[in-house]
């Protein structure tokens, strides 16, 4: 079972990452000039690789007590419905703005390339609730960062912004006020 074959960390070991990084594309100057983009979704089409980065990434948290995950779209909604359908707890859509049809919290965030606007339901999560943060990539942070600050506006606590993958080089994980688990690391 592959529960026998992590450590306590729970991070892929180096023949793993090695593994998962032959899945991941890296698309030079989109989605503009400058910017070196990491696309997943070779590693999303490869269902037992998917499974074995759900499985990895799903056994770090096991044992947290984890009542919501709170992901964003659209490729983090992939990933964080499959982490709470393997952690057996809920799931938080964080939209982008004019998506959800309930009142809203908001919050502001930049991005490498420009700015937004992320919403989540104002009933989404009950305070005090624990709460992991998830979404495909860490660039800059600000994207975590502003879905960190949705969920402690409403009363939760992050305990941890987990990522597929991690651009170690623009620093996103700084602005983060929160642990941060990275599967893949560039």
């Amino acid at each position: 079972m592959w529960e026998q074959n992590r450590h306590a960390s729970g991070a892929a070991t180096p023949a793993e990452d090695d593994e998962f990084k032959k899945y991941i594309r890296e698309i030079q100057d989109w989605p503009k000039p400058g910017i070196n983009f990491r696309d997943i979704t070779p590693l999303l089409r490869k269902g037992n690789i998917l499974s074995k980065a759900i499985h990895t990434m799903a056994y770090r948290f096991q044992n947290e007590d984890i009542a919501l995950i709170a992901s964003v779209e659209a490729r983090g909604f992939i990933l964080g419905a499959a982490l709470a359908h393997e952690l057996e707890c809920g799931f938080v859509p964080i939209r982008k703005e004019g998506k959800l049809p309930y009142e809203r919290l908001t919050m502001d965030y930049k991005l490498e390339y420009g700015t937004g606007i992320l919403e989540m339901h104002v009933d989404a999560i009950d305070a005090g609730q624990r709460v992991l943060v998830v979404d495909d990539v860490l660039a800059t942070g600000g994207t975590a960062k502003a879905t960190a600050d949705l969920v402690r506006a409403s009363g939760g606590n992050v305990i941890c912004a987990a990522f597929l993958v991690e651009l170690t080089g623009l620093g996103g994980r700084k602005l983060l006020d929160c642990p941060v688990y990275s599967l893949v690391r560039y």
